[in-house]
């Protein structure tokens, strides 16, 4: 029987916010990204793209939490290489997310399913129907102007609400696309994050002159965790604006 993990690694903010919210005396070591919640005291073991392996594998971790898309497969083949297990999460839809945090939470760190869990299933399940549906280009960086492409939670969730991604049959995830093009993509919307790239109201809505511009929390479109309770509601109430 697998012994569970007292002390856990995890490069994937997301994650970062899910055990600690869950069980926070687990965590040993977080990436410089992992920002919530407030006052983590774990040690920093570098980036998303670039952590430090030999920190990592000293600070003698159960397991090392990650993700196919946000971790590159190299640093996670070193990490093995050291003895560590890694657990390798894949999150493209909603239910995708849902299942990969009870394997996280509950199959690989042995915590109880979280009660934050189940109430972000129920409000995303709460939620009324979607209205006519809006056809958005959703940009995540600009120079060069990269946008949400095919196979993407955010874009998974933008569609649970309403809104349809003009790039969501693109043949990448993420597309680098000229600016003119956006403009000329027969999009009704723009919606802009502040993340990745810290889109704000003087700051993007200006290169789309014509479209309205909805601004949202990035940590609500993109993170998969505790945050998916209050983002259903937050995103609704943004993309309406």
């Amino acid at each position: 029987m697998r012994r569970s993990p007292a002390r856990v690694v995890s490069l994937v903010p997301s994650l970062t916010e899910a055990v600690a919210a869950t069980g926070p005396e687990l965590l040993v070591g977080v990436t410089d990204w992992c920002t919530h919640p407030a006052g983590l005291t774990a040690a920093r073991i570098g980036g998303t793209k670039n952590p430090d392996v030999a920190a990592v594998a000293a600070l003698r971790p159960d397991l090392v939490v990650a993700n196919e898309e946000e971790n590159r497969p190299s640093d996670l083949d070193a990490l093995r290489a050291a003895g560590l297990d890694v657990l390798v999460t894949e999150v493209r839809t909603l239910p995708q997310a849902f299942n990969e945090l009870e394997r996280v939470l509950v199959a690989g760190c042995g915590l109880d399913r979280p009660r934050w869990l189940d109430e972000a299933e129920a409000a995303w399940s709460a939620l009324p129907p979607a209205p006519a549906p809006r056809h958005a280009v959703v940009p995540v960086w600009r120079r060069p102007w990269m946008v949400l492409g095919r196979d993407t939670f955010a874009g998974d969730l933008l569609a649970r609400l309403g809104v349809r991604n003009v790039y969501a049959g693109h043949a990448e995830r993420y597309p680098r696309v000229p600016l003119a093009e956006l403009n000329a993509s027969g999009a009704d919307l723009v919606v802009l994050p502040d993340e990745p790239y810290r889109f704000t109201a003087d700051d993007g809505p200006e290169a789309f002159p014509a479209l309205p511009a909805a601004l949202v929390d990035g940590r609500h479109l993109t993170w998969y965790g505790p945050s998916l309770a209050e983002a259903a509601g937050a995103l609704r109430a943004a993309l309406r604006r």
